[in-house]
């Protein structure tokens, strides 16, 4: 099948640390589409991540933090059927701040080395934004545009280079909330 394919990567990261201080912004940007032979255009990546911490150490290893990080995409995004005749549909089921999250979280982190760092997030709210009606609702009731959750989070990092110019990344992401600890969101980034 002939295809056609185009996606960029803007990972950006920034650290300031003065004794006991230190900060952490981080920017991720991904975009990437796909256009098959015979089939509609369809996103591959699309995400905005902006991720800020400033954290107080307490110990050789643990950090008292606090952090605000900023979640969305650039485009609109579908889910994809066939109708009767085998033509492909595309339903709209996202777009720009249908879904956004916003994210406070005041913890511990647990940092044994530059390669790996653990946070808890003990005190974590998240604001669920749903800001066009004719997307997914993502948890947002009908008729509102956002949804709050209080919650217990915790997000592991690992960076290391693993050859010369090769660094594998790694973030894995765990919400429980505190209202509804049948309900957790898992993601995983290598």
């Amino acid at each position: 099948v002939n295809s056609i394919a185009i996606g960029a990567l803007l990972n950006h990261k920034a650290e300031y640390s003065k004794e006991s201080f230190s900060y952490t912004s981080e920017v991720i940007l991904q975009y990437g589409k796909v256009k098959n032979k015979d089939q509609l255009q369809k996103k591959t990546n699309d995400r905005i991540y902006w991720d800020n911490k400033a954290a107080v150490q307490l110990s050789k290893n643990w950090y008292l933090f606090a952090s605000v990080s900023f979640e969305s995409q650039f485009d609109k995004g579908f889910s994809y059927s066939r109708d009767a005749q085998g033509n492909e549909q595309a339903k709209l089921i996202s777009m720009f701040m249908s879904p956004g999250y916003l994210t406070e979280s005041l913890g511990f982190e647990y940092k044994p080395s530059k390669v790996f760092s653990t946070r808890i997030g003990t005190g974590t709210a998240r604001q669920s934004f749903v800001l066009n009606d004719s997307t997914n609702r993502f948890g947002v009731e009908p008729g509102k545009k956002v949804k709050n959750d209080l919650a217990f989070q915790i997000v592991s990092n690992l960076e290391k280079e693993i050859m010369k110019n090769t660094i594998l990344k790694a973030k894995y992401n765990i919400f429980i909330p505190y209202d509804n600890f049948g309900h957790i969101d898992h993601r995983l980034d290598v």
